[in-house]
């Protein structure tokens, strides 16, 4: 029997660093494993380069058997050499991006990204008709990523998924529908979901809105969580030796004006000043400061006015150097901005340690339902500085009476959260019939 074709439409994928790349990365190595011939269809390294950042080692981590096919988006936002700007918008960029949005929203109602549409379309055909597609699955944001399945299905029957690692029209930090989620986003959204064969979703919060909004496709809807990766760095890390002389806490992941900071950073200075299992312990935060790369000031502040009480910034992490950096802390942050609706990919692989976790995170995030029964867990009871504060005590004791056995146990606990564990159904699904 021949093998099946995937089509996968990532806008971020490897040597992009945006979030969104691990669960592309894993996603298209998991078809590849279980003896799909795959594809990819992404945008150059050029965009990422000068944009959100690159991560070389990542692309190393692609299946050799995976075939990428990169293709130009032309999208102004990713342009960043102003002397190859048009003279319009060097002098008007506010004129100049109106008037540009004329290239996006009568194709696809989404700016900047909308204006890719015909050329994913023309090149998905193209590939197709040298390599017959069985299944194309595409990642947003951005949604057009949604289009060469969508246009497959339309000219050729091919079945096609929608994988959301973010919601169109839902912000999942206020619960609220975003500003941009137009007549136009809504209709389009109601056309891909009629002809898709099944919607990808990283939490069931954000699976149960989108069954509210389309009663009629439910049925299609299933939950693929975000989970997390290995790639040869084993995450089942022991418990570090030297813990005694001062415990050490450990924050990865990329810190935006959503974090919330300085509350962390107060609570912290209060709870090592009381609480005697955190004496000598210090707070390592691993990561960028901003999306994209550049920190905002603020951020930068607080960090630096942080290093008395122990916390230290020693930047980000490489994805191939993360078992190492674990194996480096005692118990860890999960901060996150709030929101019904928010996960974080950190929560999975956070849990997959089986190191304590101390949550930083309003009780009512999709986090908790996450970690809700992990022995290793520790859930702040509000934002507020005294909870965060008692907290990170808390974390500190388990830290530092944690056995080798409890740690193993916690680990078990969360096995069923690796990427192929939340993968292997859906791809077993969509097998040829």
């Amino acid at each position: 029997m021949s093998r099946p074709h995937l089509l996968y439409t990532a806008w971020s994928f490897p040597p992009s660093r945006a979030g969104g790349v691990y669960r592309a990365l894993a996603t298209v190595n998991a078809f590849a494993a279980a003896g799909w011939d795959v594809t990819v269809l992404t945008v150059p390294e050029s965009v990422f380069s000068g944009s959100t950042g690159t991560d070389a080692a990542l692309l190393q981590e692609v299946d050799g058997r995976v075939r990428i096919v990169r293709d130009e988006p032309d999208v102004p936002a990713f342009q960043n050499d102003l002397t190859r700007w048009p003279w319009l918008r060097a002098r008007q960029p506010e004129l100049y991006k109106l008037i540009d949005l004329r290239r996006d929203l009568p194709r696809f109602p989404e700016p900047n990204y909308g204006r890719w549409r015909p050329r994913l379309e023309a090149v998905a055909e193209r590939i197709h008709r040298e390599h017959p597609v069985d299944v194309a699955i595409g990642t947003a944001n951005p949604h057009v990523d949604f289009i060469p399945g969508w246009h497959l299905n339309r000219r050729f029957g091919v079945r096609h998924v929608m994988d959301y690692r973010d919601a169109w029209q839902l912000d999942v930090f206020s619960g609220r529908r975003l500003i941009t989620a137009t007549p136009d986003v809504r209709r389009w959204e109601r056309r891909l979901m009629a002809s898709a064969d099944e919607m990808w979703f990283v939490n069931e919060a954000i699976r149960s809105w989108h069954a509210a909004q389309h009663p009629g496709e439910s049925e299609k809807m299933h939950v693929v969580a975000n989970g997390f990766d290995e790639y040869g760095n084993p995450l089942r890390v022991p418990v570090r030796d030297g813990r005694e002389q001062g415990l050490v806490f450990g924050y990865i992941g990329t810190i935006t004006p959503k974090v919330p900071l300085k509350n962390l950073i107060q609570g912290w200075a209060r709870a090592r000043r009381e609480e005697p299992a955190l004496a000598g312990a210090r707070l390592d935060l691993r990561g960028y400061l901003g999306h994209f790369g550049a920190g905002e000031v603020e951020t930068q502040r607080l960090v630096a006015e942080a290093e008395t009480d122990g916390i230290r910034y020693l930047g980000p992490v490489a994805k191939t150097a993360i078992s190492e950096t674990y194996r480096g802390f005692d118990a860890l942050v999960l901060a996150l901005g709030t929101g019904r609706y928010v996960t974080s990919g950190k929560v999975y692989e956070y849990a997959a340690t089986g190191i304590p976790v101390v949550s930083v995170h309003d009780p009512g995030n999709a986090a908790s339902d996450v970690l809700r029964g992990s022995p290793s867990w520790v859930p702040s009871r509000s934002l507020s500085v005294d909870d965060i504060a008692d907290a990170l005590a808390a974390g500190a004791r388990l830290a530092r009476d944690q056995t080798p056995m409890a740690r193993e146990a916690a680990q078990e606990w969360a096995a069923g959260y690796s990427r192929t564990a939340q993968l292997e159904p859906r791809i077993a699904a969509l097998a040829p019939r």
